[in-house]
């Protein structure tokens, strides 16, 4: 039963709502280039001139065909220049449905006297959505209409960004999937509003590094993520670091979860990390699929 009520909520989201299609992480706040192409080479520490790193993240796990999701990404600084540049790759397969995409993005510094940046980014995004048809016909039994004629989509998109970063605080706002390609990987009799494409995604975050006492550094953390016709997810927490070694945090997603994080800094360069997620309602109403588990590891490049 899991099986099927699992395959009618992405076959839903995959083809025709308006639901976020891009991917969340519970560390968000590690990984601003996932959301914003203007924080691309942008440091609060001005001793970091590179970050690059990877997540893992599996959700639902007590159902077959949950959710997997890897990703890798970078973000350079080319001070010279005053420019930055990021990038991130990415692996999502739900069941018989798999998304596979590159993000590239450049971005202007515009430095300030005190130490501020100002950033204008924009991105470029190639992705490849694909249907695998024979766990379909297992799910679904064969010659349904909801089955469309091809497997592969390959589709681009574009998006933008601005933000302020100084060495206490940072703000931004962006918009991916500008163009709103469409998929069409559905064959059957839906109207055009209603055929499956890529939706713009608007986000506004910040955060703020809070000094208390020269060895504990606490950082409340925000995105908001909007889509025209969809819920409005919010999504806060707080950080804790300890004398650059230990840090741990909690957090809320308006929409799908409490998270709670933990992780080491090992010799300011090499972060490594966990974060569980406690899923609400729905999904929580199936037993062992009510979590996600994500994993981070990156690594600073100093000067």
């Amino acid at each position: 039963m899991k099986k099927y009520i699992l395959t009618a909520i992405l076959l839903s989201g995959f083809a025709v709502t308006e639901a976020q299609q891009l991917q969340n992480s519970s560390f968000y706040d590690m990984q601003g280039i996932l959301s914003n192409p203007s924080v691309a080479g942008v440091q609060q520490d001005e001793n970091v001139k590179a970050v690059v790193g990877a997540t893992y993240r599996t959700q639902w796990s007590g159902i077959s065909g949950s959710p997997q999701t890897f990703t890798a990404f970078g973000s350079f600084n080319l001070p010279k220049n005053q420019i930055g540049i990021g990038a991130y790759a990415y692996n999502d397969k739900t069941g018989p449905t798999s998304r596979t995409g590159l993000e590239v993005a450049l971005a202007k510094h515009i430095n300030f006297k005190d130490g501020g940046i100002f950033s204008l980014g924009i991105e470029t995004r190639f992705q490849q959505y694909a249907i695998d048809m024979n766990k379909l016909s297992e799910a679904l039994g064969t010659n349904d209409p909801v089955m469309g004629a091809k497997d592969n989509r390959f589709k681009f998109d574009a998006g933008f960004g601005l933000s302020y970063t100084n060495k206490k605080w940072q703000v931004g706002a962006s918009v991916s999937q500008l163009i709103q390609s469409k998929l069409d990987v559905y064959s059957g009799n839906l109207s055009r509003t209603e055929e499956a494409r890529l939706y713009r995604h608007y986000y506004f975050h910040g955060l703020y590094n809070w000094n208390v006492d020269g060895f504990t550094t606490i950082t409340p953390h925000f995105i908001v993520t909007y889509l025209p016709n969809a819920p409005t997810d919010v999504t806060a927490g707080i950080r804790v670091s300890h004398n650059n070694l230990l840090w741990w945090g909690v957090g809320y997603r308006s929409t799908q979860s409490v998270m709670l994080s933990a992780g080491l800094h090992i010799k300011k360069s090499l972060t490594l990390g966990y974060a569980y997620d406690v899923y609400k309602n729905p999904v929580g109403l199936f037993n062992g699929g009510n979590a996600a588990h994500e994993f981070i590891l990156s690594y600073q490049f100093r000067k």
